[in-house]
């Protein structure tokens, strides 16, 4: 099987690897480059608990200061083990989007144990602090990191994708997929994909490649990429 991965390398080397251990051939086109973003200086001791909603707001954080018996809440898998790299203790883990992660803090954490720090891309998906603070919740958020977009294909890669087209093309976010949906279109790869299954983490994600024909469209969350191969 031949399987498309969008996200920048640091985000799906490990899955890369597994999938071609399986014998399937894997291509990489990145659709968005992370860049870290400047903040105000925190002082981490007036936080009981954190949260990340992206594996890059770990990455872009310098933790060294942070206690890490804090409670940590964390979205997805994919969050929880790069939070367990490093050195998180005390973590919560969603089931791969915001709405379970409100939960997870509703039930695990009480407003009055004290403050949150909420450490985020510039661009995110749902106001996480803003819902939790209409809770009672005192909430702190940083932005750490932006997300551009990725604008040029190199031509043998686009000679490689025609003359191979993916069964399988996996899209993590709304920002990627529309990255996605203006690559196709500036190199007039649109109508491609009639054979190709389409797997996208959210709703949201998969209705900005609606206009794209797929032979199928499938919705999952982060950690089920190797389960999706067996529904197809």
């Amino acid at each position: 099987m031949h399987i498309l991965l969008t996200r920048p390398l640091d985000d799906c080397k490990d899955l890369i690897l597994r999938f071609k251990s399986l014998g399937h051939k894997v291509s990489h086109l990145p659709v968005i480059k992370i860049k870290n973003v400047s903040h105000d200086k925190v002082n981490f001791d007036e936080f009981n608990g954190i949260i990340f909603t992206s594996a890059n707001a770990i990455k872009n954080l310098n933790t060294s200061n942070i206690n890490k018996q804090i409670n940590c809440f964390c979205v997805g898998s994919s969050t929880e083990n790069v939070a367990k790299q490093n050195g998180f203790q005390n973590i919560f883990c969603a089931e791969g989007n915001v709405n379970n992660l409100k939960e997870v803090i509703l039930q695990n954490f009480d407003n009055r144990y004290g403050n949150l720090l909420y450490v985020s891309g510039e661009i995110v998906s749902s106001n996480l602090d803003k819902d939790l603070i209409s809770e009672g919740y005192k909430v702190k958020r940083i932005i750490n990191y932006s997300v551009l977009p990725v604008e040029e294909i190199g031509e043998e890669f686009i000679n490689s994708l025609k003359s191979s087209i993916p069964d399988m093309v996996y899209v993590y976010s709304e920002n990627s997929a529309k990255n996605y949906l203006n690559l196709l279109k500036k190199y007039n790869l649109l109508d491609y994909w009639m054979n190709t299954n389409l797997m996208c983490l959210g709703e949201k994600t998969s209705s900005v490649l609606n206009e794209i024909k797929w032979k199928k469209i499938f919705l999952f969350n982060s950690g089920e990429e190797e389960f999706l191969l067996y529904k197809i």
